[in-house]
């Protein structure tokens, strides 16, 4: 189905995600694909489109931990591993937490924890907010091609018609950090 919003817009780009397709937005450091975390499909066509396997689980990325509340099973934190984990958001630190039990597969794949972050990025914040939840992240690229930094290069890489939010990247160079929450290690140097 068609929208009447300008390509590139915040509109456009949400009436895309009210109807369960994927998207790319800009980020801290590279474009990212995005979709409804709820919407099986939409997720199940992400990872087709990344040929990703639904084993290895996703990110989430948010406006702010409200967002990310559900998905979590907050019992397992303590106050002490939440505040070090907010004193890094907004920002380009992602957290790995154990998930709630009510947090679909298609989103922890083979885990019982969930990869989580709160941007500071300026768009990725007004779409989360506006569609009212957060969003499935993971770098948008095909299999084997370096991540799209630009709109220009998502087109290049998924065609013309493809939906991507207008925008600048960060500039950030490395993609976010990746931490455990409940130990602290670092799982991918940011």
């Amino acid at each position: 189905m068609k929208n009447n919003f300008p390509a590139g817009s915040l509109n456009a780009c949400l009436t895309h995600l009210q109807q369960d397709e994927v998207i790319a937005y800009p980020t801290e450091a590279v474009f990212g694909l995005g979709c409804n975390p709820d919407s099986e499909a939409a997720v199940m066509a992400l990872l087709a489109l990344k040929q990703r396997p639904v084993e290895k689980g996703l990110i989430l990325i948010a406006a702010d931990y409200q967002q990310l509340q559900p998905y979590v099973d907050e019992k397992q934190l303590s106050a002490e591993q939440k505040a070090k984990m907010f004193s890094f958001w907004p920002g380009p630190v992602t957290w790995v937490v154990p998930a709630n039990a009510a947090t679909p597969r298609w989103l922890t794949g083979r885990f019982d924890s969930l990869a989580v972050r709160v941007s500071d990025h300026p768009l990725v914040r007004q779409l989360c907010e506006a569609f009212g939840r957060p969003l499935v992240s993971t770098s948008a690229n095909l299999t084997g091609l370096p991540p799209c930094r630009s709109a220009a290069e998502v087109h290049q890489q998924f065609g013309e018609a493809f939906p991507v939010l207008a925008g600048d990247t960060g500039g950030r160079t490395n993609p976010s950090e990746i931490r455990d929450a409940l130990t602290g290690e670092l799982i991918r140097q940011g």
